[in-house]
């Protein structure tokens, strides 16, 4: 049985890697745009969802998919546009809690399998200089609410109440719950066996 993450994001691979599982990577291209008067958590839901669906599933595939988002003050954060929305979102962010979403699917040909995780961050006051030096790192660019816990932005964050993996991007936790729910077992598709 193969496992398919659909999704580019190298840090999802990262999170299963280290578990000893390398799955076959087919990023999903779908529009993440968030609809009017849309929930943050059907957001995510149906993204995640989207994203399992543009996957064919095959009689042996079990399909992997995940969306994140940031909320603050009811606003869903993506990634940011420009670097002028970098800033703007870090300037958001900066000395306030914010809730960190991960949907995650997991999507076999017969069942389909989603739920959401909720995490709280913290982040210390940011000076202008702190934005102005992490936006020149370029790690914000490709990261929902523009910061990445696990790299330099893990510098700004004072408190997290949660799950750090699904910060990242992948609620581990969550995601062998899923597969059990339908029966199967995320370590099965781990080299290390057992």
């Amino acid at each position: 049985m193969a496992l398919i993450l659909a999704s580019g994001s190298p840090r999802r691979l990262e999170l299963l890697r280290q578990l000893g599982i390398e799955p076959v990577v087919r990023p999903a291209d779908i529009d993440e745009s968030v609809h009017d008067g849309e929930a943050p958590d059907d957001y995510v839901r149906r993204i995640a969802l989207g994203k399992a669906n543009t996957v064919l599933a095959e009689p042996d595939h079990v399909v992997l998919a995940a969306d994140t988002t940031v909320i603050i003050d009811g606003l869903i954060l993506g990634k940011p546009v420009d670097e002028p929305d970098t800033r703007a979102m870090l300037h958001r962010l900066s000395g306030r809690r914010h809730v960190v979403l991960t949907a995650v699917t997991i999507r076999t040909m017969d069942h389909t399998v989603t739920d959401v995780e909720e995490s709280t961050v913290t982040f210390s006051p940011l000076s202008d200089q702190d934005i102005e030096w992490y936006v020149l790192t370029g790690e914000p660019a490709d990261k929902a609410g523009a910061y990445g816990v696990q790299g330099a932005g893990g510098l700004f964050v004072s408190s997290i109440d949660g799950s750090t993996d699904n910060i990242i991007g992948l609620p581990r936790a969550l995601t062998a719950r899923l597969f059990d729910d339908l029966g199967l077992r995320l370590l099965d598709f781990s080299q290390f066996g057992a």
